[in-house]
């Protein structure tokens, strides 16, 4: 096998869906294990649907997920552009090449033409016209036309098309590393437009030309795809480039959590979860919400992504980024949709927060904590509160009302659960607590323990019965890591006051 060039190659329209981040994954993960190179090409011939900023987006939400490309816009290697749009003149002479070869021609009709003819099929109860075999003798292109009015015409100005010739009666076959050997009729298929009218080629001629040009090994796209493959497998058999093409891997598609259909944006706006790795400034929408900002740690939404439409075997869920470029193979990789579950992407989260230490969580927690206007000036302090309270914490968002009550006196404490079974054994219980811990030489976890047990049982209470009140006092609710542990890191003043101050409420 030569050696391995695969290519991620999104359009810059808006959002990187997660079913994009997946399709650029599995790309990374063959390209690294296989010690090949991973490629990002920007697919922006189609200028009417580009939208400022996306490609500058699409860069930085593989940064965040920890798969960037070895060649792109940014990192570019010897086989650019990495734009279309900057490719352009490129692509006309394989356009050319194919009219003059017979696997192609020139295209004059209008839109209002095509449409005309539509309604006459329709009229006759035919379903909408497909620009095929079955119609091209009735438009005006240059197999109805002769060659000296086709010239005459591109003399003239007159805006064309070129669109590939598709014969009948023709089956395609090739083999796909996911499904196996495919055989495709070319009955169903029509004379796809190559090159447009603005010069620029459109996705299928582009695609073969590129992959071909920039020595592309192995294709991995989604399913959506699989329809367009008989054009371009038929792209290279004319162009001549049949023993060079890529190997083809059609991935199953992420389907929404019922399993009807794909998943979309407007599925996760319906059912409360992102659907973009990044949040995402629509120029004309507003922001979309992605799982950075929603809580997601890069690691975890990799490993999820990984998980939906494939598996090792093994039962293994959470890997490492590095395991799965050891374990990944095509042959594991479904061929038929896997249905997103935004608990068990949750799941995925809180297994990667739990895994990691709080070196490596502070990193992720800092800017959440600057922004809540957390204290952060004692580093050990800091991810010593992280290490506690990272059990407790689903996303990392988590963190902030988790751990506010080391870096705050609690707003509000919610004694309603205390207030029906308290007395003035109780109250008794609790000023002496405030002045025996004023009086602690050593603040520290088991002291502080043996000091609230051995008051406890000279006071003839259960310890249970006054644990309660005093998580509420410190914590405010119901919530948090062990009570000693807390009072250990707010210190002795701030454990003191909030019993004094919460005293007074109860």
């Amino acid at each position: 096998m030569s050696k391995v060039r695969v290519r991620f190659a999104p359009s810059p329209t808006g959002g990187l869906h997660l079913g994009g981040v997946r399709t650029a994954l599995f790309n990374y993960l063959f390209a690294r294990q296989h010690q090949g190179t991973f490629i990002l090409r920007v697919e922006d011939t189609d200028q009417t649907r580009f939208v400022e900023g996306a490609e500058q987006y699409i860069l930085d939400c593989l940064r965040w997920c920890g798969i960037s490309p070895d060649e792109s816009v940014e990192n570019p290697g010897t086989f650019g552009p990495y734009r279309q749009s900057e490719r352009k003149n490129i692509y006309r002479k394989y356009a050319e090449q194919l009219v003059k070869a017979g696997h192609a021609y020139y295209a004059f009709d209008t839109p209002d033409e095509i449409e005309t003819l539509r309604e006459k099929l329709r009229a006759k109860g035919k379903s909408n016209l497909q620009y095929g075999y079955q119609n091209r003798v009735q438009m005006r292109n240059s197999l109805t036309l002769t060659e000296q009015e086709t010239e005459k015409l591109i003399s003239d100005g007159t805006p064309y098309v070129i669109r590939i010739k598709v014969d009948p009666d023709h089956t395609v076959q090739f083999h796909d590393m996911i499904r196996g050997d495919i055989e495709m009729s070319t009955e169903t298929v029509d004379d796809k437009v190559l090159l447009k009218a603005d010069g620029m080629p459109t996705y299928h001629l582009a695609v073969v030309v590129d992959d071909h040009l920039m020595e592309i090994t192995h294709a991995f796209r989604g399913e959506e795809w699989l329809p367009s493959a008989p054009v371009h497998i038929l792209l290279y058999e004319f162009l001549g480039w049949r023993n060079s093409m890529p190997q083809w891997a059609h991935l199953p598609l992420i389907l929404k959590p019922d399993g009807n259909g794909k998943l979309s944006k407007r599925d996760g706006e319906r059912l409360g979860f992102p659907v973009f790795a990044m949040e995402w400034n629509d120029p004309a929408k507003g922001k979309v919400e992605g799982f950075k900002e929603l809580g997601f740690l890069p690691q975890a939404f990799i490993n999820m992504l990984a998980m939906l439409g494939w598996n090792d075997g093994t039962g293994q869920e959470i890997f490492l980024l590095n395991e799965l470029v050891e374990k990944f193979s095509v042959e594991r990789v479904h061929s038929h949709g896997a249905k997103f579950d935004f608990e068990k992407a949750k799941w995925f989260n809180h297994e990667w927060i739990k895994k990691m230490d709080a070196d490596q969580l502070y990193p992720f927690v800092k800017p959440l904590y600057i922004k809540a206007g957390f204290d952060l000036s004692d580093l050990n302090k800091t991810k010593l509160i992280i290490s506690l309270v990272k059990e407790r914490c689903i996303l990392l968002t988590d963190f902030i009302p988790q751990s506010a009550f080391f870096f705050e006196t609690p707003k509000n404490v919610d004694l309603t659960s205390v207030k029906s079974k308290w007395n003035e054994q109780k109250t008794d219980f609790f000023e002496q607590l405030a002045v025996h811990f004023q009086g602690l030489d050593i603040w520290q976890h088991d002291q502080l323990e043996s000091t609230f047990k051995d008051l406890a049982s000279a006071k003839q209470l259960k310890p249970g019965e006054v644990l309660l009140p005093l998580r509420l006092m410190l914590v405010g609710g119901k919530f948090g890591p062990g009570v000693f542990d807390i009072a250990q890191l707010i210190g002795k003043e701030e454990t003191v006051n909030r019993i004094v101050a919460n005293l007074k409420s109860l």
